[in-house]
């Protein structure tokens, strides 16, 4: 809420702003010359209107609500999985990286962006109401980068578990992935570099990643350990692997899905524990 009252702040004073250079300009009848401030009004509008519809709608269910009613029940011995995440698992159905799964009865759930807290909600809708045999959940590299405010290792962990035992008392079975590495090496659109362990420090993914790899044990889940094949030797995500130092590219993609196939298959054959 206080994001949204700073931005609507903004957005009046720039609003001010230019209107006393517009007023200026007529009066001076000076040559018309976009004012910095004015430039930033769109940027301004468009990160307003988006805090608006996080507000109205944090846990987005609007994202995939009408997806997922043109989904059918489940065919009789179909080995449906649905992948619930945030913008690692969206970005993976695009078609530039090959196609998500192809032929495979996978349903890409991720929404960009997202945290723990806000997959929690949305959970029923995209995950259970789905009735599929396996979820693979990748989250938590938001809540270390407080996407959606403060939150702590403990309750990034509970919002995990509480996913785990939904999907179970649901009769699913679950795969819990461990949060990539991050990286210095990478670049934003415009060729910047970026160093995303500001935000999200190695040594907060390898704690995080631990304790996923402990309760999956204690819980009879299964863990899909993305982090060996993608991190080099000074602990960071593969140059090659990503061009931003947080996202897969194709071939990140392309190390990726075998193990998660792998990690399904396991699940699929694995006796559950209560």
């Amino acid at each position: 809420m206080e994001t949204v009252f700073k931005l609507a702040g903004r957005l009046v004073v720039m609003l001010a702003v230019c209107a006393n250079v517009v007023l200026a300009q007529a009066q001076t009848q000076a040559p018309s010359k976009p004012a910095g401030d004015c430039a930033e009004l769109t940027e301004v509008k468009a990160k307003l209107e988006a805090a608006e519809k996080r507000l109205n709608d944090w846990p987005n269910l609007a994202r995939y609500r009408d997806e997922n009613a043109r989904v059918l029940d489940p065919a009789k011995n179909e080995q449906r999985v649905v992948f619930m995440g945030d913008s690692i698992t969206d970005m993976w159905a695009q078609p530039r990286f090959g196609g998500f799964f192809p032929g495979k009865p996978y349903i890409d759930r991720g929404i960009s962006g997202q945290t723990t807290p806000q997959m929690v909600l949305r959970f029923r809708a995209d995950v259970m109401a789905l009735r599929p045999k396996v979820v693979v959940i990748l989250a938590g590299t938001n809540d270390l980068a407080g996407n959606t405010g403060p939150i702590t290792l403990e309750e990034t962990e509970g919002n995990l578990a509480s996913m785990a035992e939904l999907a179970r008392a649901n009769g699913i079975r679950v795969v819990l992935s461990s949060v990539l590495p991050v990286s210095n090496y990478g670049h934003d659109r415009d060729g910047n570099p970026l160093d995303v362990r500001i935000k999200r420090p190695p040594e907060k993914i390898l704690e995080l990643n631990a304790w996923i790899k402990k309760y999956a044990a204690e819980k009879g889940h299964v863990y899909l350990d993305y982090f060996p094949a993608t991190v080099d030797d000074q602990g960071l995500l593969k140059k090659e692997l990503s061009e931003d130092g947080l996202h897969p590219n194709s071939a990140g993609y392309a190390v990726m899905a075998p193990l998660a196939e792998k990690a399904i298959q396991a699940a699929l054959t694995r006796k559950e524990s209560q």
